[in-house]
């Protein structure tokens, strides 16, 4: 943990986790317990630590789908490209942009005008997938694999039918309850569909990956290889792969007090010796409809991505955040 107090008279808090021992929803545990203790109230909610309540089944059992999710890591036999170079184009940069709750809902139709609706996180992560692979085809990445992977918290669907108990011990529970579906498709065939068939993909991979037999399964798969480092499928190879987490549920922006007023940013920040791309969209502090999104990107999508989507993804200012 980090703060820094700045010559404005603001303070910046940081606190780098570990995704192996916690996940964003944890973090965001834990930084609202403290904000509590700092202004000497009880913590809302108490971590819960019991490892028992994701024990595995036994025997173990599960779907052959997990492979479809996760996979056993593999070194590379070659030292791996450094995308953190001076390699132009392929240089993983950081941007955080606004985006107005007006645009969202623009997007959320377009992904919906097969006559389902999308919820706003599908119909993102449908417009940020084409816009990606948009910038593979104006580059020399022509027709290749493009894929994206969403993050799904396990804890509400573990305690489904269960009881209140067990409900509130999932809802309290500090580690790392995620599943990571994920599409791919080739970049000139995401170019040709619409925003709604796109999202019709997002939404497909996305379910299998939401009910609680789906995390039983995974819990018993890992455990048999507990011993083995695991990668998200859509890591597994070199291809282009974009992680989307949402933190919108994460309705606490508006309320954290660590005793010197309310928080008016909150994000999130990648390592720079991280190889992989990244997006989380957080919850405006200041507009209940407004997100703002953390990229890590190569500097070509952003390029691509600021020169024609400058409509959606908005540079983060004072204005934005009414400072």
């Amino acid at each position: 943990m980090q703060v820094t107090e700045l010559k404005c008279g603001g303070i910046v808090i940081g606190c780098m986790f570990d995704h192996r021992a916690a996940d964003g929803y944890s973090a965001n545990m834990f930084i609202s317990t403290w904000a509590e203790i700092t202004r000497s109230e009880p913590p809302s909610m108490l971590p819960s630590f019991q490892r028992s309540i994701l024990k595995p089944r036994c025997p173990t059992t599960y779907s052959p789908s997990i492979g479809n999710v996760f996979a056993i890591f593999e070194p590379p036999t070659k030292p791996a490209h450094d995308q953190n170079n001076n390699n132009g184009d392929h240089m993983l940069i950081n941007r955080v942009y606004y985006i107005e709750g007006e645009q969202l809902n623009r997007v959320q139709l377009l992904a919906s005008e097969n006559g389902r609706k999308r919820s706003k996180l599908e119909a993102f992560t449908s417009f940020l997938w084409k816009i990606v692979a948009l910038s593979m085809e104006d580059s020399d990445d022509c027709n290749k694999m493009c894929n994206v992977a969403l993050a799904v918290d396990g804890r509400g669907r573990l305690s489904q039918g269960d009881g209140e108990e067990k409900e509130k011990l999932m809802a309290s529970h500090f580690g790392n309850v995620l599943s990571m579906p994920s599409g791919s498709k080739r970049s000139k065939e995401l170019k040709e569909m619409s925003l709604s068939g796109i999202a019709t993909e997002v939404h497909d991979f996305l379910q299998t990956a939401t009910t609680k037999d789906h995390f039983l399964d995974l819990i018993d798969w890992v455990e048999e290889r507990r011993s083995k480092p695991l990668v998200a499928i859509a890591f597994a190879s070199k291809e282009m792969s974009v992680m989307v987490s949402s933190g919108t549920r994460f309705h606490i922006m508006d309320k954290m007090d660590f005793g010197w007023g309310k928080v008016v940013f909150g994000s999130c920040h990648v390592p720079s010796d991280r190889t992989d791309c990244y997006v989380m969209t957080l919850p405006s502090p200041t507009n209940n409809n407004d997100w703002i999104v953390y990229m890590r990107l190569p500097m070509k999508q952003m390029n691509y991505i600021e020169s024609h989507a400058r409509h959606m993804f908005k540079p983060l200012d004072a204005a934005y955040l009414k400072i």
